[in-house]
Protein backbone atom coordinates (compact mmCIF):
# COMPACT_ATOMS: atom_id res chain seq x y z
CA UNK A 1 0.00 0.00 0.00
CA UNK A 2 1.31 3.54 -0.57
CA UNK A 3 1.12 6.30 1.76
CA UNK A 4 2.30 9.55 2.60
CA UNK A 5 2.73 10.51 6.45
CA UNK A 6 3.98 13.39 6.40
CA UNK A 7 2.64 16.51 8.60
CA UNK A 8 1.30 18.97 6.01
CA UNK A 9 -0.41 22.02 7.39
CA UNK A 10 -3.70 24.16 6.34
CA UNK A 11 -3.04 26.75 3.79
CA UNK A 12 0.73 25.79 2.58
CA UNK A 13 2.16 24.70 -0.57
CA UNK A 14 4.20 21.47 -1.03
CA UNK A 15 6.19 19.86 -3.95
CA UNK A 16 4.96 16.18 -3.65
CA UNK A 17 6.84 13.30 -5.83
CA UNK A 18 6.53 9.53 -5.90
CA UNK A 19 8.23 6.83 -8.48
CA UNK A 20 7.91 3.36 -8.95
CA UNK A 21 9.70 0.64 -7.43
CA UNK A 22 13.07 0.18 -9.52
CA UNK A 23 11.94 3.00 -11.85
CA UNK A 24 9.49 0.46 -13.73
CA UNK A 25 7.40 1.98 -16.50
CA UNK A 26 3.79 2.49 -14.90
CA UNK A 27 2.21 4.45 -17.47
CA UNK A 28 2.71 2.72 -20.84
CA UNK A 29 0.26 4.30 -23.06
CA UNK A 30 -2.37 7.80 -23.58
CA UNK A 31 -5.13 5.26 -21.78
CA UNK A 32 -2.74 4.65 -18.66
CA UNK A 33 -2.12 8.34 -18.45
CA UNK A 34 -5.61 9.81 -18.96
CA UNK A 35 -6.81 7.00 -16.01
CA UNK A 36 -4.52 8.72 -13.44
CA UNK A 37 -5.68 12.06 -14.64
CA UNK A 38 -9.29 11.47 -14.04
CA UNK A 39 -8.30 9.62 -10.98
CA UNK A 40 -6.63 12.95 -10.28
CA UNK A 41 -10.02 15.32 -10.55
CA UNK A 42 -12.10 12.74 -8.92
CA UNK A 43 -10.44 12.33 -5.82
CA UNK A 44 -9.44 16.35 -5.59
CA UNK A 45 -12.58 15.96 -4.08
CA UNK A 46 -14.36 12.46 -3.90
CA UNK A 47 -18.00 11.96 -3.68
CA UNK A 48 -18.67 10.03 -0.71
CA UNK A 49 -21.58 7.66 -1.86
CA UNK A 50 -19.99 7.05 -5.13
CA UNK A 51 -16.76 4.73 -6.32
CA UNK A 52 -14.26 6.27 -8.52
CA UNK A 53 -15.15 2.75 -11.14
CA UNK A 54 -18.79 3.78 -11.07
CA UNK A 55 -18.75 7.21 -12.40
CA UNK A 56 -19.09 6.15 -16.17
CA UNK A 57 -22.75 5.74 -14.91
CA UNK A 58 -23.42 8.87 -14.54
CA UNK A 59 -23.41 12.15 -16.90
CA UNK A 60 -20.07 14.15 -18.00
CA UNK A 61 -21.69 17.25 -16.13
CA UNK A 62 -22.08 15.27 -12.57
CA UNK A 63 -18.85 15.46 -11.12
CA UNK A 64 -17.84 18.92 -12.18
CA UNK A 65 -21.76 20.08 -10.66
CA UNK A 66 -20.76 18.12 -7.29
CA UNK A 67 -16.60 19.44 -6.80
CA UNK A 68 -18.36 23.13 -7.37
CA UNK A 69 -20.86 22.77 -4.74
CA UNK A 70 -18.41 21.38 -2.13
CA UNK A 71 -15.23 22.66 -0.29
CA UNK A 72 -11.74 20.82 -2.06
CA UNK A 73 -9.70 18.75 0.19
CA UNK A 74 -6.41 19.87 -1.54
CA UNK A 75 -6.03 22.72 -4.53
CA UNK A 76 -4.03 21.53 -7.55
CA UNK A 77 -1.44 24.21 -8.92
CA UNK A 78 0.69 22.29 -11.06
CA UNK A 79 1.74 18.99 -11.99
CA UNK A 80 3.61 16.21 -14.49
CA UNK A 81 3.08 12.79 -15.05
CA UNK A 82 5.71 10.64 -16.36
CA UNK A 83 6.61 7.12 -16.95
CA UNK A 84 7.91 6.60 -14.05
CA UNK A 85 6.79 9.15 -11.62
CA UNK A 86 4.77 12.03 -11.13
CA UNK A 87 5.18 16.07 -9.67
CA UNK A 88 2.66 18.02 -7.98
CA UNK A 89 2.42 21.09 -6.22
CA UNK A 90 -0.70 20.57 -3.81
CA UNK A 91 -1.77 23.13 -1.28
CA UNK A 92 -4.06 21.66 1.10
CA UNK A 93 -7.48 23.06 2.19
CA UNK A 94 -8.22 21.04 5.29
CA UNK A 95 -6.79 18.53 7.61
CA UNK A 96 -5.03 15.70 5.79
CA UNK A 97 -6.35 16.93 2.61
CA UNK A 98 -2.96 15.92 0.93
CA UNK A 99 -2.72 12.72 2.72
CA UNK A 100 -5.88 11.46 1.74
CA UNK A 101 -5.97 12.39 -1.92
CA UNK A 102 -2.48 10.77 -2.29
CA UNK A 103 -3.32 7.92 -0.54
CA UNK A 104 -6.33 7.04 -2.20
CA UNK A 105 -4.89 7.74 -5.70
CA UNK A 106 -1.79 5.85 -5.26
CA UNK A 107 -3.82 2.95 -4.26
CA UNK A 108 -6.48 3.24 -6.32
CA UNK A 109 -4.10 3.10 -9.79
CA UNK A 110 -2.15 0.31 -8.39
CA UNK A 111 -5.19 -1.74 -8.35
CA UNK A 112 -6.30 -0.83 -11.47
CA UNK A 113 -2.73 -1.13 -12.91
CA UNK A 114 -2.27 -4.59 -11.53
CA UNK A 115 -5.81 -5.99 -12.77
CA UNK A 116 -4.57 -4.57 -16.29
CA UNK A 117 -1.25 -6.29 -16.52
CA UNK A 118 -2.30 -8.80 -13.87
CA UNK A 119 0.89 -8.75 -11.67
CA UNK A 120 0.56 -8.66 -7.99
CA UNK A 121 2.40 -6.10 -4.82
CA UNK A 122 2.98 -2.54 -4.47
CA UNK A 123 3.64 0.02 -7.57
CA UNK A 124 5.39 2.98 -5.64
CA UNK A 125 8.57 3.51 -3.84
CA UNK A 126 7.69 3.52 -0.37
CA UNK A 127 6.07 6.92 0.99
CA UNK A 128 6.07 9.92 -1.41
CA UNK A 129 8.51 12.85 -0.46
CA UNK A 130 7.50 16.50 0.16
CA UNK A 131 8.86 19.87 0.67
CA UNK A 132 7.07 22.76 1.91
CA UNK A 133 7.21 25.74 -0.91
CA UNK A 134 7.59 28.86 1.40
CA UNK A 135 8.41 31.91 -1.14
CA UNK A 136 6.60 32.52 -4.56
CA UNK A 137 9.87 32.17 -6.29
CA UNK A 138 10.12 29.53 -5.32
CA UNK A 139 6.52 28.28 -6.49
CA UNK A 140 7.39 30.01 -10.20
CA UNK A 141 10.60 27.97 -10.50
CA UNK A 142 9.06 24.63 -9.21
CA UNK A 143 6.33 24.90 -11.91
CA UNK A 144 8.80 25.13 -14.57
CA UNK A 145 11.26 22.65 -13.36
CA UNK A 146 8.04 20.36 -13.05
CA UNK A 147 6.95 21.13 -16.81
CA UNK A 148 10.13 20.82 -18.13
CA UNK A 149 10.86 16.83 -16.60
CA UNK A 150 9.19 15.53 -19.94
CA UNK A 151 12.19 17.94 -22.11
CA UNK A 152 14.98 16.90 -19.40
CA UNK A 153 13.63 12.76 -19.91
CA UNK A 154 14.06 13.46 -23.75
CA UNK A 155 10.15 12.66 -24.56
CA UNK A 156 9.42 15.99 -26.07
CA UNK A 157 11.29 18.76 -27.49
CA UNK A 158 8.86 21.64 -25.98
CA UNK A 159 6.78 21.12 -22.55
CA UNK A 160 3.70 22.31 -24.44
CA UNK A 161 3.85 18.95 -26.81
CA UNK A 162 3.42 16.50 -23.41
CA UNK A 163 -0.14 16.28 -22.77
CA UNK A 164 0.14 15.20 -19.48
CA UNK A 165 1.13 17.85 -17.41
CA UNK A 166 -0.39 21.31 -16.40
CA UNK A 167 1.87 23.34 -18.92
CA UNK A 168 -1.26 23.82 -21.45
CA UNK A 169 -3.09 25.32 -18.27
CA UNK A 170 -0.28 27.59 -17.94
CA UNK A 171 -0.74 28.69 -21.66
CA UNK A 172 -4.41 28.74 -21.65
CA UNK A 173 -4.45 25.92 -24.52
CA UNK A 174 -6.16 23.32 -22.85
CA UNK A 175 -9.81 23.19 -22.49
CA UNK A 176 -12.00 23.28 -19.58
CA UNK A 177 -12.89 20.15 -20.16
CA UNK A 178 -9.21 19.50 -19.30
CA UNK A 179 -8.32 21.37 -16.58
CA UNK A 180 -7.32 20.65 -13.10
CA UNK A 181 -5.15 23.23 -11.76
CA UNK A 182 -6.27 26.17 -9.50
CA UNK A 183 -2.88 28.50 -9.58
CA UNK A 184 -4.29 31.84 -10.20
CA UNK A 185 -4.38 32.82 -7.02
CA UNK A 186 -0.76 32.45 -6.28
CA UNK A 187 0.78 33.38 -9.22
CA UNK A 188 0.28 35.81 -12.19
CA UNK A 189 0.94 34.03 -14.86
CA UNK A 190 1.38 35.82 -18.88
CA UNK A 191 1.04 32.89 -21.23
CA UNK A 192 3.37 34.36 -23.69
CA UNK A 193 6.26 35.27 -20.90
CA UNK A 194 5.42 32.09 -19.04
CA UNK A 195 6.57 30.11 -22.69
CA UNK A 196 9.29 32.39 -23.00
CA UNK A 197 10.70 31.66 -19.31
CA UNK A 198 10.21 28.07 -19.58
CA UNK A 199 11.88 27.72 -23.09
CA UNK A 200 14.90 29.92 -22.49
CA UNK A 201 15.81 26.87 -19.57
CA UNK A 202 15.40 23.74 -21.75
CA UNK A 203 18.33 23.36 -22.76
CA UNK A 204 20.13 24.20 -19.41
CA UNK A 205 17.63 21.42 -17.72
CA UNK A 206 18.55 19.01 -20.11
CA UNK A 207 22.53 19.40 -19.73
CA UNK A 208 21.87 19.61 -15.80
CA UNK A 209 19.40 16.35 -16.07
CA UNK A 210 22.35 14.49 -18.17
CA UNK A 211 25.35 15.32 -15.72
CA UNK A 212 23.15 14.20 -12.92
CA UNK A 213 22.97 10.66 -14.36
CA UNK A 214 26.03 10.54 -15.14
CA UNK A 215 27.40 11.03 -11.66
CA UNK A 216 24.45 9.19 -10.19
CA UNK A 217 26.03 6.09 -13.00
CA UNK A 218 29.62 6.78 -11.77
CA UNK A 219 29.02 7.00 -8.19
CA UNK A 220 30.63 4.21 -6.20
CA UNK A 221 30.13 5.23 -2.29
Amino acid sequence: MSQINNKFDNDKLYHVINRSISKYVIFNNSIEYENFIERIKYYQNPIPTVSFSNLNHYSDNFLYNYQQKNDPKITIIAYCIMPTHFHFILKQESDFGITKFINNLLNGYTKYFNTIHKRKGPLWVGRSKSINIITDEQLLHLTRYIHLNPCSAGKVQYPEDWKYSSYGEFLNIKSSNDRICDYKNYLEINPKNYKKFCDERIDEQIELSILKNQLIEKYSG
